[in-house]
């Protein structure tokens, strides 16, 4: 069996920054491809999240899959997830990661947090399952609508972060602005920790659910989802089309009803000039095992769904795959 390998980004990037110095024929694995401007490496990283998130335990099942059906030495990270993660990868610190397809898209086109720095060298191998906007509170806190927010502490995420970019537009279309609250900078991990502790009265989580944070303050707090009314998800449907419906099912959490809340996709981002003939099998590898992933979302993760919501280029290698599926 190949053993599955997480480290730290900051590993990772440290080693593609050693990898790509020393960067010589003796890297590749075999000629320049179709569909690729280098020859491929002898190791992939995929870059995820922070652990207590949806994108590590996928990653990790991933990494597995690719390893053992390409021969490839490959390795999950930690990471600071969607918005690092295209960075990373324009950076070559990572050869595939985990993002939003809305951030996808900002880093594609250079706006929000890419303003003036506009990713053209990361395509798309395809969509995976949606990425619930949770805003996520106790029963202690006594807020049960956007409206109770004013004057709140509240975790946004990292500044500039897909979960910022979502807290700030959902603000928005609710009539406020990140001056109405008291905006914490905090990761899923911290938000749980500050949410328990009573530090922070609620916490923006975008992820797929269950969310392993929410689910560990659930283990000691009755937590309570605020929901996106339909007038409201209209709304911001309309205005950004990248959103769509979505609920926080009934019996996650403790949750006795499903609440009503709005999504953006998950997907994977590749470097552009990976192979043709490598990226093929690395999306072939993914979409054709998801028994092999043992997580709720791994349902989601069809090849006829793939190419939903992709606001980027997609790899050729990734749309041969499709193409031929499809």
């Amino acid at each position: 069996m190949l053993k599955k390998k997480f480290g730290l980004f900051a590993a990772v990037t440290l080693a593609g920054s050693v990898f790509l110095a020393g960067c010589g024929d003796d890297a590749a694995t075999e000629p320049e491809g179709e569909g690729g401007g280098a020859a491929d490496p002898e190791f992939l990283s995929i870059l995820t999240g922070g652990t207590t998130g949806t994108y590590y335990p996928l990653g990790g099942a991933m990494a597995t899959i690719v390893e053992n059906e390409t021969g490839l030495d490959t390795t999950a990270e930690v990471s600071q997830a969607s918005a690092a993660n295209m960075t990373a990868l324009a950076d070559g610190a990572a050869q595939i990661a985990f993002v939003q397809t809305d951030t996808a898209f900002y880093a594609a086109e250079g706006s929000n947090m890419f303003e003036g720095e506009v990713i053209d060298t990361v395509s798309a191998i395809g969509a995976l399952y949606p990425e619930t906007i949770q805003l996520v509170t106790t029963a202690n806190s006594g807020i049960a609508s956007y409206e109770d927010l004013a004057g709140k502490s509240i975790s946004v995420g990292a500044p500039g972060s897909g979960t910022y970019i979502n807290a700030e537009q959902l603000l928005e279309i609710h009539g406020m602005t990140m001056d109405d609250i008291d905006a914490q900078n905090l990761d899923f991990g911290e938000s749980q920790e500050s949410l328990q502790s009573g530090q922070i009265d609620a916490a923006f989580i975008t992820a797929g659910t269950p969310t392993g944070a929410v689910e560990s303050l659930g283990a000691t707090s009755d937590v309570v989802i605020v929901p996106v009314e339909q007038d409201k998800a209209d709304e911001l449907i309309e205005k950004y089309p990248y959103y769509a419906h979505d609920v926080v099912p009934s019996g996650i959490y403790g949750l006795t009803e499903e609440v009503p809340t709005v999504s953006v996709l998950a997907m994977l981002v590749v470097q552009n000039d990976l192979s043709e003939d490598l990226v093929y099998d690395i999306t072939k590898a993914i979409y054709e095992n998801t028994d092999q992933i043992q997580h709720a979302k791994a349902d989601f993760i069809q090849a006829e769904t793939a190419l939903d919501g992709i606001g980027i280029d997609v790899h050729p290698g990734a749309q041969a795959y499709f193409d031929e599926v499809n």
